[in-house]
């Protein structure tokens, strides 16, 4: 049996792969699983399949568009950067008009498909394709450190966003998710900027390191990623979460306190980037903990 494949079929294979590539599937996957835990907050009485795929659908849409425009405006200090030279536009995998053209349509749908399902829904993910692409990348990432705090809010909008599909409102307990992932963001900024000082200083992107110090950031990451932790638990109490998930999270929390201690007395490259990976650990809990106690 022959199962050599059609060498078109190679190329769409490639091509695809390289549009994959462009997404950074990854971190899309990371917000996507906020939008999806923030809906599955909101306990609907009624969840179809249906609104599930959608939701899922538009926030992966419109979070892969946003980082392909992304990735278009910084292709030029990306092939400065020795951690980044190899994404699909520096190394001419893609071409620019090809990847603004799949950016927009992505975005596009997206939005579209968002609004379809409710005004305020679209609304919280519009803004946060705005500030992601406007805000962050084209005005404040060049310019600021602080850029990252805004690249935090834009994170934060599809944690948001569906909590507010879910409820029809935006409440108290939606904007503390949000300012959860809003300040576990920065943290892997933070870190990443320290592991990669030197690609940083080339590509001429101000970071908190060359801006305050590799102390001062490094101290910045602990307390990050504590009140990280403190805005989700108190989201998460004020949902309602059974008390047994509550204590699997506080001696998560408690772990995550002791490390981030650590860190400040003891600073080093490794156990800031393992703050940083426990902070990670942190997050996902949580919200798998959202999820796993709605469907029960």
């Amino acid at each position: 049996m022959n199962t050599t494949l059609h060498p078109r079929s190679v190329v769409l294979m490639a091509k695809l792969h390289t549009y994959w590539r462009l997404t950074k599937s990854p971190q899309t996957a990371l917000l996507l699983l906020t939008g999806i835990a923030g809906y599955m907050s909101a306990r609907c009485p009624v969840v179809t399949w249906q609104t599930l795929m959608a939701l899922v659908g538009s926030l992966y849409l419109a979070i892969a568009g946003s980082t392909v425009l992304n990735m278009v405006y910084d292709r030029d200090i990306d092939r400065r950067m020795q951690r980044t030279c190899q994404r699909p536009l520096p190394a001419g995998l893609v071409s620019v008009r090809e990847a603004v053209i799949l950016g927009f349509v992505m975005v596009t749908v997206g939005l579209a498909v968002a609004f379809a399902l409710s005004p305020l829904f679209g609304l919280i993910v519009s803004v946060g394709a705005f500030i992601d692409v406007v805000v962050y990348t084209i005005w404040l990432k060049r310019r600021t450190p602080w850029a990252i705090v805004w690249g935090g809010i834009a994170g934060g909008m599809p944690i948001l966003a569906g909590r507010a599909l879910g409820l029809g409102a935006c409440d108290w307990v939606g904007i503390m998710l949000s300012v959860s992932v809003l300040l576990w963001i920065p943290i892997h900024i933070m870190t990443f900027s320290m592991r990669h000082h030197e690609d940083y200083q080339r590509a001429g992107i101000p970071t908190f390191p060359s801006r305050y110090g590799f102390r001062a950031t490094g101290i910045a990451i602990a307390l990050s990623s504590v009140l990280a932790a403190a805005a989700m638990t108190t989201a998460l109490i004020g949902m309602g979460m059974a008390l047994g998930y509550l204590r699997v999270l506080a001696v998560l929390g408690m772990g995550l306190v002791l490390l981030a201690a650590a860190c400040v007395a003891r600073p080093s490259d490794r156990s800031n980037f393992g703050l940083f990976k426990y902070a990670s650990v942190f997050m996902l809990s949580a919200m798998a903990l959202v999820v796993v106690e709605t469907l029960r």
